[in-house]
């Protein structure tokens, strides 16, 4: 490990003489990439000299104790070894963390969609409990959130909502989301007072730099169309709304939200960017199975992840088996406990499986 973050430390201190080199700075592309990758080992680089910083002192106050001190000054040097070597030991745990593969996706902004699913009228009202809450949780990150389309229902739930999360690290904490979100409560569409269940399933997928993915125009077909309200009535006589076919994958994106033609194109754009490139994932996934991450971080959308039980208060995700009764606070945003244990879940699953190389 040592081996490891003493390259890592040089490529750091080599980073930083390019970043000062007029060839490099000069060159905005170069200035971004060495920019990027100095940042993304900053955090690995101070911790591993804090560990060197700490490990010294342990050593000298190791080395004090050798000497002809009196009993008071003694046990002021034991008590300066227990605290050093505890926070050495804290250190080492955190550089074995640090040096796990990141995942590249991390500090993109995500796309969001979110479904109803199973229940009809529903699932649309919970797909709607569901952008609320992710929108109050980014909120409360500091992300901008922007509704790329939105196809609602009459009771003011979602059949569908696409929108976009931007902030550093935006796929980090969302990226977890991915799948069937269950439902159980009494619905205001319910006049016996049964408690049913049901269904939205939410994707997030990592936004796309055009260099990542590059769409042709020769590979779209554009549509435009009037776009529609709730219940389906036309609220816009123009054709506004815009849905782009990418052609050669048949995937297709549309937007109605904006006024503008062409702010429209360029979010289904977006929308189709995100989808190219987490297809393209999905089979460099399926080609290298045994290199895919640990299998909380999967996202398959088929998978139902966790249950929101109104009557009891109730949270669990079933992945890690996690239960929380704070409904109300979840639901307000407050994700953070669930998002944490699934990060130390994966980190744990990912130690595991190094350690078994």
């Amino acid at each position: 490990m040592f081996d490891r973050l003493g390259a890592v430390e040089e490529r750091y201190e080599k980073l930083t003489e390019l970043l000062c080199d007029p060839d490099v700075m000069s060159d905005p592309n170069k200035l971004r990439e060495y920019s990027k990758e100095q940042s993304d080992i900053e955090e690995t680089v101070q911790a591993y000299r804090e560990y060197k910083l700490v490990t010294e002192q342990l050593k000298d106050a190791k080395g004090m104790l050798e000497e002809k001190l009196d009993d008071e000054m003694k046990e002021m040097v034991k008590m300066e070894i227990d605290e050093l070597s505890t926070r050495k030991q804290e250190i080492e745990d955190r550089l074995h963390v640090l040096l796990l593969p990141k995942d590249p996706n991390d500090d993109k902004n995500v796309i969001v969609e979110i479904r109803g699913a199973a229940g009809g009228d529903e699932a649309a009202l919970f797909a709607g409990d569901l952008y609320r809450m992710y929108s109050r949780f980014a909120e409360k990150l500091g992300y901008k959130v922007e509704i790329m389309e939105a196809n609602y229902n009459d009771l003011g739930g979602f059949k569908e909502v696409i929108f976009a999360v931007k902030g550093k690290g935006a796929y980090s904490k969302l990226k977890y989301e991915s799948g069937a979100h269950r439902v159980q409560r009494i619905p205001t569409t319910e006049s016996g007072g049964r408690i049913h269940t049901s269904t939205a399933t939410v994707a997030v997928l990592p936004e796309a730099e055009d260099v990542e993915i590059e769409i042709h125009d020769k590979d779209i077909r554009v549509d435009t169309f009037c776009s529609s309200g709730a219940g389906g009535q036309s609220v816009n006589t123009t054709k506004s709304a815009v849905r782009v076919t990418h052609v050669p994958t048949g995937i297709v994106a549309s937007c109605q939200d904006e006024k503008s033609q062409n702010s429209n194109k360029e979010k289904a754009l977006r929308v189709l960017r995100a989808r190219l490139y987490d297809l393209e994932q999905q089979k460099a996934a399926a080609e290298y199975g045994e290199m895919r991450k640990s299998k909380v971080g999967t996202g398959d959308r088929s998978e139902r992840i966790r249950t929101y039980n109104f009557p009891q208060s109730r949270v669990t995700d079933h992945r890690i088996g996690l239960t929380l009764h704070k409904l109300d606070f979840i639901l307000h945003g407050e994700l953070d406990e669930i998002i944490n244990a699934l990060v130390v879940q994966e980190q744990a699953e990912q130690m595991q499986h190094a350690e078994g190389l």
